[in-house]
């Protein structure tokens, strides 16, 4: 017999997460008040604690890699050009 697995919500899994962040009851205690094993809420608690230190440094990243797409994407159009301009050059030659 299989049993159905439970999918949950991101706002209860980062409720428990927060309260197992606070310490104020034992994990046996939110896994039998919420109905999730013990191992699971330490798990979203994990995952929270790795998360929270991308909430401050979001900015900074995003305009990283905003910084870095640019960048990419200028090299490739001079990368194109300098091909067109050996093209252009290689034909003119020829002629």
């Amino acid at each position: 017999m299989t049993t159905k697995r439970k999918r949950h919500s991101a706002d209860f899994k980062a409720k428990i997460a927060l309260e197992a962040v606070k310490g104020v009851n034992t994990l046996a205690e939110l896994s039998s008040r919420h109905g999730v094993h013990a191992t699971q809420i330490s798990e979203w608690k994990r995952q929270l604690l790795a998360g929270v230190r991308d909430i401050f440094a979001t900015r900074r990243s995003k305009e990283d890699r905003d910084q870095q797409a640019l960048q990419a994407s200028l090299y490739e159009e001079i990368g194109r050009l300098k091909v067109e301009l050996g093209l252009v050059k290689k034909k003119h030659f020829q002629n």
